[in-house]
């Protein structure tokens, strides 16, 4: 095998960056498409989801819970598949979207965009943190 002369490993250099930013461009696609997706409104959030009629929401790991959030600003998760935890808190919107307060955790405020029929992703920033489903 031959040594690689400086003009070669630029060469690979230079390749080894093309591919990797190739590469994450291809793992950064669906936040970057869901950030592009239509983004609910806070008071369109509050009039499909926050009505006292429960949804579904599914983690990223595949655990669903039903969803209930109520006018008054409460809310409620129980496991609809086998994993999660029962909980309760409170939510209010926000000037982007919404945030909650679980028992026992803190504040956290998210954005939901439209992912499809009867679907959406909830996003905290740009990651995706669960689908709700109707």
């Amino acid at each position: 095998m031959r040594p690689m002369s400086f003009g070669g490993m630029a060469m690979h250099a230079r390749i080894a960056n093309v591919v990797g930013g190739a590469a994450l461009l291809v793992l950064a696609a669906p936040a970057l498409a869901a950030a592009a997706a239509t983004k609910l409104a806070p008071n369109d959030i509050q009039t499909t989801f926050f009505n006292g009629q429960p949804f579904t929401a599914a983690t990223n790991s595949n655990v669903k819970f039903k969803m209930t959030f109520t006018p008054d600003g409460k809310m409620t998760r129980a496991p609809a598949s086998g994993g999660g935890a029962k909980g309760e808190g409170t939510w209010k919107l926000s000037k982007d979207g919404f945030c909650t307060t679980w028992k026992g955790a803190g504040s956290n405020c998210f954005t939901v965009v439209g992912a499809g029929d009867n679907k959406w992703s909830v996003l905290k920033g740009s990651t995706i943190m669960a689908t709700w489903s109707k």
